[in-house]
């Protein structure tokens, strides 16, 4: 699980943090989690998701609110699965877990060097438990020789002017350095994964690492490393490969694979440090909006659909296919492209390909004025040499021909 306030660090922040109460309403806070993180570094152009998010409105709620639900997400029996998984990796003192810990990283068998695993406050709140998080990691960092476990440890990252609290499954700190240790459900057969649930994977501990760069550096009174391959060996940073603790072939039985995220990493910092501030988004929206989802008394909606479709549609999204896997709203979004006739709604290569043109229609029409009329000019050729370019890329992308 990751949890978040999204709530950014007091003093002059305080405004921000009530503008974005308004924007949700009396709903309760939805999290912004590694893997809700990973998906908005994908697509730091939305302005939409950004403010949704950093908001904490549930957008799953909204979408259905706007007629429009998403029709995906994790399973409830692969989320059950992984519960069970986890709860029998971490049972008699985490004896099935010290298995693969062993392999991997070298936590002794023996009690010379027992594993220590401190109190982190688990029942407290996001912020208490991410001070002592942070306390627990700078002690077992500042001893060499100790391994210890932080069992869900609470880590903050600010991300466009506000604060998100992550959570990541376990963190391994040895030698004054740390590693991220993921548990997952999805098994190993016969020493490989799904690439791409190892992807997907290996995308969401890269912000729990960048979390742990940050927080290292800010301890030392260092900026981080302008190269995002480059590990700062500072007290109590991360290693840029991180452990995926899974069941083996069809079993219960742990195994592990160490996964290089540097990749992941640079991504995530670089799309990360391309997002807007909240706060100028928040300056830009028309006075009165926000994403009220209460009801009544009589629990019908205090605000009917057009409303909060007037309100989305304040905020610009940055709309492509691929948001249909990773955002709730993405059909909305969709739809929208469609009724206004967009380019988006055909993919990224094509809307980059097609440069000033911004509708369906208008491609066409450069397309037929490009092949008809050679008088034109060379705007028209221009745009129909694009267009022709982007339907090969449609077409291949298809898994057609031009």
């Amino acid at each position: 699980m990751n949890v978040s306030t999204n709530a950014p660090l007091g003093g002059p922040a305080e405004p921000l943090a009530l503008r974005l109460a308004e924007l949700r309403g009396p709903a309760p806070q939805r999290s912004l989690n590694a893997r809700s993180l990973a998906a908005l570094a994908a697509n730091p152009g939305c302005r939409r998701r950004a403010v949704l998010d950093a908001a904490g409105v549930d957008k799953s709620a909204l979408a259905a609110r706007l007629g429009r639900p998403a029709p995906f997400g994790q399973s409830p029996f692969a989320i059950a699965r992984g519960l069970v998984f986890e709860s029998r990796l971490k049972a008699d003192d985490y004896a099935a877990l010290l298995e693969p810990l062993r392999a991997h990283l070298g936590v002794p068998a023996d009690d010379r060097a027992p594993l220590l695993v401190p109190d982190l406050m688990h029942r407290s709140g996001p912020a208490v438990r991410a001070d002592r998080t942070a306390e627990v990691l700078a002690r077992a960092a500042a001893d060499p020789e100790a391994w210890t476990l932080l069992d869900h440890p609470m880590l903050r990252l600010a991300v466009a002017g506000s604060t998100a609290y992550l959570e990541p499954d376990a963190l391994v700190v040895h030698g004054g350095r740390c590693t991220v240790v993921e548990i997952k459900s999805f098994p190993v057969l016969d020493g490989s994964a799904d690439p791409a649930k190892v992807g997907a994977a290996a995308r969401q501990a890269a912000v729990y690492v960048l979390a742990l760069q940050h927080a290292a550096a800010a301890a030392a009174g260092l900026p981080l490393a302008d190269d995002p391959y480059t590990e700062q060996l500072l007290p109590g940073s991360p290693r840029t490969s991180v452990l995926l603790v899974c069941p083996k072939d069809f079993g219960n039985r742990p195994t592990a694979v160490a996964v290089d995220v540097r990749r992941e990493l640079a991504t995530t910092r670089r799309q990360l440090s391309r997002m807007t501030g909240i706060g100028r988004l928040l300056e830009e929206l028309p006075p009165g909006t926000d994403f009220d989802l209460a009801t009544d008394e009589d629990g019908a909606p205090a605000r009917s659909s057009e409303q909060l479709t007037a309100a989305v549609e304040a905020v610009p999204a940055a709309y492509s296919p691929d948001c249909l896997s990773t955002c709730e709203l993405g059909f909305h979004c969709r739809a929208r492209a469609r009724c206004d006739d967009r380019v988006e709604q055909l993919g990224r290569g094509v809307r980059g390909e097609l440069g000033s043109i911004r509708t369906v229609a208008e491609a066409l029409a450069a397309a037929v004025n490009g092949g008809s009329h050679e008088e034109d000019g060379d705007g028209a050729h221009e745009a129909a040499a694009r267009l022709a370019y982007a339907a090969a890329l449609r077409a291949e992308a298809l898994g057609g021909t031009a």
